[in-house]
């Protein structure tokens, strides 16, 4: 499936020039850089709320435990350019240089293990020149991990940070490992380092995808906005019967064990971890972006609405076509409870608005995008949905994951009942926090 028309909107390619310090008057600041082991059959009991005190990383707990879950054996690492613990040593360093532990293998997903490649490049298998242990691509001639590449290996840690939304590729990405290490003669372990989610774990909001249209850029049943942890993710799939494309008898003979974060609770936004940002892709670069991500990426890929400019506030700056920022204001100012859309000129002229949330327990993610996408048709009124291609649709519908929900706004244009779409997604985003409470770690 050719993503180019979605990445020239919403693309996690290059660094934008000029990023803000700060997200004034709501959450996703911040700066860049658990217990025992548990399984993920049965309830958890999750851990007490915190309020202060910096959040330590799954990666941290593992050390201090001596790693000894996988000592003596022989490990592959999955990871990222985020993988690093609290004190910024990549994972990779670590468990290359920890006692008793045998890292024979690393793989890398979308973007590769350091970070640098745009959306949609294929990346290859390479070495990496700090241990010099080889590294397998995720995102090249295979995205599921073959039997070849897992061959010696008794455990597989997965350390990624995620960003809370259902299209970001990281959760594609661990969905695979999991079923490619069940799948074995001989199963291989899966152990998650858990990471917090920079949304923190009380959003649960936007459309939700059916399951017809799960794809690499969304391959789970769930809101846009999930309001878990990777760790969180890993738990629930395994645990649930049909989230892993896995028979019964091969999904119950799966071992996962996640490493908990200490010191984050679901009110905690990233700008509450005490924590230093490191770019999870490209376009990711700040913990704004990140926010700027589910708020804006959905309703950037068919009409008049673009995010950014010349690289620059990455999801955050929003403009359309050649309108004026008064416009964009008068239009969608009022539009979203708890969101404020400044007006914004850059440096060569352009006109836009920056999204700024103004009062975040009235905020939901995904609202501004789905108002974009109506106020699109009331702008262009031959209904640029209704002029879709063939590709455009089904990469809107597989992000968006609502093929009911295209047809509407293809056929209805500015008329799309968004009230009534929106109280749908909204009982379903509760069918799934229920659905997902048993295995959720943190309170």
């Amino acid at each position: 499936m050719d993503r180019r028309e979605f990445v020239r909107h919403t693309t996690l390619a290059t660094l934008g020039t000029a990023l803000l310090a700060g997200c004034s008057g709501g959450p996703g600041g911040g700066s860049v850089a658990p217990s025992a082991p548990v399984k993920p059959s049965g309830p958890a009991t999750p851990l007490p709320a915190v309020t202060t005190g910096r959040t330590i990383l799954g990666i941290d707990t593992f050390a201090a435990q001596g790693f000894a879950a996988v000592k003596g054996l022989r490990c592959g690492l999955v990871t990222h350019r985020a993988g690093f613990n609290g004190t910024g040593v990549r994972t990779a360093d670590v468990l290359a240089r920890a006692p008793g532990v045998r890292l024979t293998k690393l793989f890398g997903p979308e973007h590769g293990i350091d970070g640098t490649a745009a959306a949609e490049i294929g990346v290859k298998n390479a070495k990496d020149a700090r241990t010099g242990l080889p590294v397998y691509s995720l995102y090249g001639a295979t995205r599921r991990p073959t039997p070849e590449m897992l061959e010696g290996l008794d455990v597989m840690v997965v350390d990624f940070q995620d960003i809370g939304s259902r299209s970001y590729t990281y959760i594609s990405c661990l969905r695979l490992v999991l079923e490619a290490c069940f799948s074995l003669p001989r199963p291989i372990r899966v152990i998650v380092l858990d990471r917090p989610n920079p949304l923190g774990g009380e959003k649960v909001d936007g459309p939700f995808l059916d399951r017809k249209w799960r794809s690499y850029v969304g391959s789970y049943e769930m809101p846009y906005v999930h309001g878990l942890t990777i760790g969180e993710i890993a738990r629930w799939a395994v645990a649930t019967p049909g989230v892993l494309e896995l028979d019964e008898a091969t999904r119950r003979r799966g071992s996962l064990e996640v490493i908990p974060l200490q010191n984050w609770s679901r009110a905690r936004t990233w700008d509450q971890t005490g924590l230093t940002w490191v770019p999870t892709s490209p376009f990711i670069a700040t913990p704004q972006a990140a926010f700027g991500y589910a708020m804006t990426g959905l309703g950037c890929q068919l009409g008049e609405f673009t995010h950014g400019a010349a690289g620059q506030l990455p999801f955050r700056f929003l403009k359309a076509g050649k309108r004026k920022s008064v416009e964009i204001v008068a239009a969608l100012g009022a539009a979203v409870p708890g969101l404020t859309l400044e007006p914004r000129t850059l440096a060569d002229g352009t006109q836009g608005v920056y999204t700024t949330i103004s009062d975040w327990s009235r905020f939901k993610p995904c609202a501004i995008s789905l108002h974009m996408m109506r106020q699109s048709c009331l702008w262009d009124p031959s209904n640029p949905f209704a002029r879709a291609t063939a590709t455009q649709r089904e990469l809107f519908i597989k992000h968006t994951g609502s093929e009911a929900f295209f047809e509407e706004l293809r056929t209805k244009g500015a008329r799309v009942d968004l009230p009534r779409w929106l109280a749908k997604w909204d009982a379903e985003a509760a069918g799934f926090r229920a659905r997902t409470a048993p295995f959720r770690l943190y309170a």
